[in-house]
């Protein structure tokens, strides 16, 4: 690989989506994944780029489940979901440049830390973004609502943000990335659990009554436990901050929809697991969240950990 290329580890809604938007930016991008169906659909089309007009774009690819046809990556985009992550950061250990730069945009608590026990923290990196994909089928997505990229600082992070900016990706530079985990910890577990139970779209959730309320409800959870750890969110109002997402993003169906939808394991634990997991340990009360936790694990079988 090239050091202006971007290795994306995942082939789901969000890996696909970044890759589209990076490539039609000029980047050269490789995949690394498991998904077979995946995997062969992007050695065969590429990534099938479909707009809200419904023309489909294609951006070529190279896509295998080998770490070694991707060695000596410089620079690294991971969006696998969390209970993915292990896997991931032991992939990249084999691809990985010594000087390389790993990004994670995943969703949950606790990815940027199992990548740097693989990696080392000079080259492991963590955001977030409200950015919506939607995954049509193996290969082929299409976007959701435009939304922010917020970024943690490193010393390590400017060429990879550099080339988000030239995909013209809305990017944002912070100091405080616990305030950034958090406050996306907020609006995934408002929107992504309770789409996944009710089987709608995000914006439904602000049309139907009760599940809005218990929209405010698990918001406001999650609120509480963050501050009783000291983090100060990026906003004041979790409750409006889900909503705006919700109503920004409104045909997107969540990602936890999308892997409910395909019989996949969720991210639940990492997201109201953690949640519920952390109030314990500071005598914070999150019924909600636990409900949640609880109700979605059901509708999934087997052992993925």
């Amino acid at each position: 690989m090239k050091n202006s290329d971007v290795l994306i580890v995942g082939t789901g809604a969000l890996a696909n989506f970044f890759g589209a938007r990076l490539a039609a930016s000029g980047t050269s991008i490789s995949m690394l994944g498991t998904w077979p169906e995946g995997l062969s659909a992007l050695q065969k089309n590429g990534i099938q780029f479909e707009n809200p007009s419904g023309d489909r774009i294609s951006y070529p690819v190279l896509a295998t489940n080998n770490p070694q046809e991707c060695a000596g990556a410089s620079l690294a985009l991971v969006l696998v979901k969390a209970w993915q992550t292990e896997r991931a950061a032991r992939q990249l250990t084999e691809c990985l440049a010594p000087d390389g730069f790993a990004l994670s945009l995943q969703n949950g608590l606790g990815n940027r830390e199992i990548l740097s026990a693989y990696l080392g923290d000079e080259r492991v990196g963590a955001g977030v973004t409200t950015t919506g994909a939607t995954l049509l089928g193996p290969g082929l997505v299409r976007p959701g609502g435009e939304g922010v990229i917020s970024l943690g600082s490193h010393p390590h992070l400017g060429p990879m943000a550099n080339l988000l900016k030239q995909a013209n990706f809305n990017i944002k530079i912070t100091s405080d990335l616990d305030a950034l985990m958090w406050g996306k910890l907020v609006i995934n577990a408002a929107i992504n659990p309770l789409t996944a139970l009710l089987r709608i779209p995000n914006g439904e959730l602000l049309s139907r009554p009760s599940a809005r309320s218990l929209m405010t409800k698990t918001a406001r959870e999650v609120f509480a436990v963050a501050s009783a750890r000291g983090v100060r969110l990026p906003f004041d109002a979790p409750v409006s901050a889900a909503e705006d997402v919700a109503r920004r993003t409104a045909e997107n169906c969540s990602s936890m929809l999308q892997d409910i939808n395909r019989g996949a394991p969720t991210e639940i634990d990492a997201i109201c697991g953690a949640v519920v997991k952390s109030g314990e340990q500071l005598n914070v009360d999150t019924p909600i969240n636990r409900s949640l936790w609880m109700l979605v694990k059901s509708m999934t079988t087997g052992d993925f950990q």
